[in-house]
């Protein structure tokens, strides 16, 4: 059963490499992950990576509940798993395509201000 909760930890480490696109051990990543995540999600993400290094101690491994931790690990990994990463990056590029836009946009209403201001239109 221990072997089981390495396994879904190991899991959701993979999954946030892949689809919330962090590295580093489980609590590094769910520290640079945290904004992309929901509350509840990292809380449980946390979880799991406090209760690890109990998790590989023999004697310490009896005092957690391991399987209020496969919970939170298969919470957590669903929530990665419906992560989209096409739809984020396609999100991003909208977004700075958007800001640029809004930039350009108030350049041009700045330029036409002023030449009307100084009388040329």
């Amino acid at each position: 059963m221990a072997q089981d909760i390495f396994a879904d930890i190991e899991e959701v480490q993979e999954l946030l490499r892949s689809h919330a696109e962090v590295s580093g051990d489980l609590a590094s990543a769910l520290g640079k992950a945290r904004r992309q995540l929901p509350r509840r999600i990292y809380k449980q993400g946390m979880r799991l990576a406090n209760a690890l290094p109990m998790l590989e101690h023999p004697k310490l491994r009896q005092t957690q509940d391991e399987k209020s931790l496969q919970q939170a690990a298969r919470e957590v990994r669903n929530h990665l798993k419906k992560i989209d990463t096409a739809d984020r990056r396609k999100g991003r590029m909208l977004e700075i395509l958007g800001s640029m836009a809004f930039a350009i946009l108030v350049v041009f209403v700045l330029l036409v201000t002023v030449l009307r201001w100084r009388g040329f239109i």
